[in-house]
């Protein structure tokens, strides 16, 4: 899990599911709330809610894990609303990995 970047990413909705694949992960404001939208060892996508930690430290699952970029983006997980339905709200951070 990066930490989010300070500048904010200039990438559309059909450009979202190619920097999904080469970095594995973003961040997603919308609403208020910030999600962390990252791939699992590179086969599954999920959605993790950053104001909610486990016992390790890391992020809690907001959705279930799906196999492709294409269902993740139309996966319901916010009140109903998927990546793909909130994207015209949304404001999108890089996910930075500290060295």
């Amino acid at each position: 899990m990066g930490t989010k970047a300070a500048e904010a990413l200039d990438v559309s909705l059909d450009e979202l599911p190619t920097y999904l694949h080469a970095k594995h992960s973003v961040y997603m404001e919308v609403d208020g709330a910030t999600y962390y939208l990252t791939d699992v060892n590179d086969r599954y996508w999920r959605v993790q809610d950053t104001t909610r930690l486990n016992e390790k430290g890391h992020y809690v699952d907001a959705s279930e894990l799906v196999p492709t970029v294409s269902e993740f983006l139309t996966l319901p997980f916010a009140d109903g609303k998927s990546i793909s339905d909130l994207f015209g709200q949304a404001t999108f951070y890089a996910s930075e990995k500290t060295e």
